[in-house]
């Protein structure tokens, strides 16, 4: 089988994306692995596929795979890749498009190379709670946007014990049976946070994670006082914007804002 692709980034947040409209593609877990891997692949942190919205709520829908091979529910940095790639090979022309996700509808608009998202209104939010870990006991904040995503601030992000203390509390008891992403804060000033986060799937730091600065913005709203909207600078090095309505002790009309760019496209035998 031989696939044309397209690669693209969100913020450092990289991806594979396939049209797929036409049903002609399936995958195996180890094929989506393989297209991923870095050395014998094309390399990304997530495949996804183009397909049409069956159900009639969306302009389009995607089928998502982390780079790991299994489902993912959500991606924030993906989501505004995905809607850019869907605009230039339909030929798009609207200002704005929506599609269909695990995680329900998303719709985006689009600003040249930045794509502003909506998101579906988080769940599940958890502040402070103790958590023990191996580096002692630590506060941990948690919150579902799109996916689960644990919070934990840190005094000095460069500092962060990312990759051994992210897969610990991935896999932590705290947050069975489905796991977390993890996600390490430093507070650079009012309204402005640093993030670097460790993926559920990736099962690594990624250089961003859309929902995961969109967790840790909405969090630190409740731990912090911070306002709509939220600086975030990624590892990657880009700022992305997070944008929120909070009333009644609930959030609302949650949007992430960031860049979605082509990188290179190309053709590969599976």
């Amino acid at each position: 089988m031989t696939l044309d692709f397209v690669k693209m980034s969100g913020a450092g947040n990289d991806f594979i994306l396939l049209d797929n409209r036409d049903g002609q593609i399936s995958l195996t877990r180890e094929q989506v692995t393989r297209l991923c891997h870095r050395q014998f692949g094309i390399g990304a942190d997530g495949l996804m596929l183009l397909v049409p919205c069956t159900s009639g709520r969306a302009d389009w829908a995607w089928t998502f795979y982390n780079s790991d091979g299994s489902d993912a529910e959500m991606c924030g940095n993906g989501a505004r890749c995905f809607a850019r790639y869907a605009q230039r090979v339909t030929g798009w022309q609207k200002p704005s498009l929506s599609f269909e996700s695990l995680a329900g509808i998303i719709s985006a608009t689009f600003q040249g190379d930045r794509v502003t998202i909506r998101l579906t209104n988080p769940q599940g939010l958890r502040l402070n709670e103790p958590v023990p870990t191996r580096a002692g006991l630590l506060q941990i904040s948690s919150l579902n946007t799109g996916v689960p995503h644990a919070v934990v601030y840190v005094p000095d992000a460069d500092q962060a014990m990312v990759q051994q203390l992210g897969a610990e509390i991935r896999y932590h008891d705290h947050f069975k049976p489905r796991g977390t992403n993890v996600n390490f804060v430093q507070v650079k000033g009012p309204n402005f946070i640093r993030v670097r986060t460790y993926e559920r799937g990736v099962e690594g730091e990624t250089l961003a994670c859309g929902t995961g600065v969109t967790a840790s913005a909405l969090v630190s709203a409740r731990i912090h006082g911070f306002t709509s909207p939220v600086r975030v600078q990624v590892q990657g090095g880009d700022e992305l914007a997070i944008s929120f309505t909070d009333a009644n002790g609930q959030f609302d009309q949650v949007d992430l804002n960031g860049p979605a760019t082509f990188v290179f496209e190309g053709r590969i035998q599976v």
